[in-house]
């Protein structure tokens, strides 16, 4: 079943532009802690409504590359800027999820690379 959000309205596949300032809050939150972490993990985090919850934060586990690139992103700090396919398709997950826990979104270059879920118990 597909949710839509206020955040994007359900028209992530019909706006394949949409920038920062179209999302929610905690939308946007979760983008810049991505951007935070650019190599790692963020574990444990709840989505209620569509939207994921981040108070309390949820775990991060940061990787440190030797020679690489560790520090956030630079793109962090900006206000907005036009969303990439993986943030709007990570949103769309959101949107079918409607409410659930994530296991963990694997981050890389400060954009989701894949996540873990568990299928909810019938």
């Amino acid at each position: 079943m597909v949710h839509s959000t206020p955040a994007l309205g359900g028209r992530c596949n019909k706006h394949p532009q949409l920038s920062k300032q179209d999302l929610s809050p905690s939308r946007a939150s979760l983008i810049e802690l991505m951007q935070e972490v650019n190599f790692g993990r963020i574990e444990n985090l709840l989505i209620r409504d569509c939207d994921p919850v981040l108070n309390p934060k949820p775990r991060v586990v940061r990787e440190h590359k030797f020679g690489g690139e560790n520090g956030p992103r630079p793109e962090r700090d900006h206000n907005d800027f036009k969303l990439k396919g993986q943030i709007i398709e990570l949103f769309e997950f959101f949107d079918e999820l409607g409410n659930g826990i994530i296991e963990a979104i694997e981050v890389k270059h400060g954009l989701p690379f894949r996540v873990i879920f568990a299928d909810p118990a019938d």
